[in-house]
């Protein structure tokens, strides 16, 4: 039976706080990246079952678990965890990895590919957030809705769900609390997750405010009449900070997985996660006919310009699974993972 252990490690640049298992120290190192309001807490399972040979470490992103909380300068994108990738790998002195990242994590990826392609083996995309970021756009090519990126950012957040976070909510009592998101959105009701009580404990790690979740935010003429600001998670992943639309053109170009649950109600096409589809049905006023945001759309236009260029790509789409196939699916996941890594 494989043992995880955790610890801590000084980059240079932050402290991070890694998981991996035990006794593993040599093959080749596969490196998995959480998501949005969560930790390395996420993958526990997925570490222990990837066979001998292979090195599976999965990392706390800044400001989530028991990495550094250190501040998101939202103007770089998802620049900030990127950076940090590559010193974590520096300091394990890692030359190349295979990459996995998960929803928000499958944006730090696609950035950290983009900077380093040649540092990656592999790169795996579970239920990815678009490369042209969260909110704000439209059509597969994430043409702006607004210049200001009107419909994204730190104040798309529920305050509701901000406030149970702060408040450190571990029931189910409202729809909005941590467990209620997991269970209603990570995974596909009526699906509990094993261990769900420690992925709860995982998502009331994340560190609030301003400089990390959800971030600040600006007015705007435009509807919905928030964009976003400059610091924070959400800032992040707008579309005026984060874009990484030109992965055909790097080279070398290692092959893409990209996996995803058909019935995601997070990374979607009408997601309920966006303000524009939102206020389609009528739970955001004002509505103008904003379109919602193509997110799953605009990965694949992105993925196909990326095989159209040489890059090979394999799309996975899992039935009757939402936003954590590797939690819902962990077998047909975990298969699909073992025939990128030995690609």
């Amino acid at each position: 039976m494989t043992t995880l252990r955790t610890r801590r490690v000084d980059t240079g640049r932050l402290t991070q706080q890694i998981t991996e298992a035990e006794g593993r120290d040599g093959g080749d190192v596969v490196l998995f990246v959480h998501g949005n309001v969560s930790s390395s807490a996420f993958w526990d399972t997925t570490l222990t079952t990837l066979p001998a040979g292979y090195r599976p470490i999965a990392v706390d992103l800044r400001g989530f678990g028991g990495t550094d909380p250190l501040p998101v300068d939202a103007t770089r994108g998802l620049r900030d965890y990127a950076d940090d990738l590559a010193a974590l790998l520096a300091a394990l002195e890692v030359d190349r990895a295979h990459l996995v990242g998960w929803s928000m994590g499958g944006g730090v990826v696609m950035q950290y590919l983009r900077d380093h392609p040649a540092a990656v083996r592999s790169l795996t995309l579970v239920n990815p957030v678009s490369p042209y970021g969260f909110g704000g756009t439209h059509g597969v090519e994430g043409t702006l809705n607004s210049a200001d990126g009107a419909g994204s950012g730190g104040g798309t957040a529920n305050p509701e769900f901000v406030r149970l976070l702060a408040q450190g909510e571990r029931g189910e009592e409202s729809p909005l609390a941590p467990r209620s998101v997991l269970t209603s959105c990570y995974v596909k009701p009526p699906l509990r997750p094993e261990h769900e009580d420690a992925y709860v404990e995982s998502m009331l790690t994340t560190r609030l405010g301003d400089d990390h979740y959800p971030g600040d935010s600006t007015e705007s003429a435009a509807w919905p009449g928030i964009a976003p600001g400059t610091r924070g998670v959400l800032n992040s992943l707008a579309p005026i900070h984060f874009r990484v639309d030109d992965l055909h053109l790097i080279d070398p170009r290692p092959p893409v997985l990209w996996v995803r649950g058909e019935d995601d109600v997070i990374v979607s096409d009408t997601s309920m996660f966006d303000l524009a589809q939102l206020g389609a049905i009528g739970a955001v006023p004002g509505w103008n006919g904003t379109p919602a945001q193509p997110m799953v759309a605009q990965t694949r236009h992105v993925l196909d310009r990326y095989a159209a260029a040489g890059g090979t790509v394999r799309e996975v789409a899992v039935a009757d699974a939402g936003h954590a196939v590797h939690l819902e699916r962990p077998e047909e996941f975990g298969k699909a993972l073992l025939e990128v890594l030995s690609a």
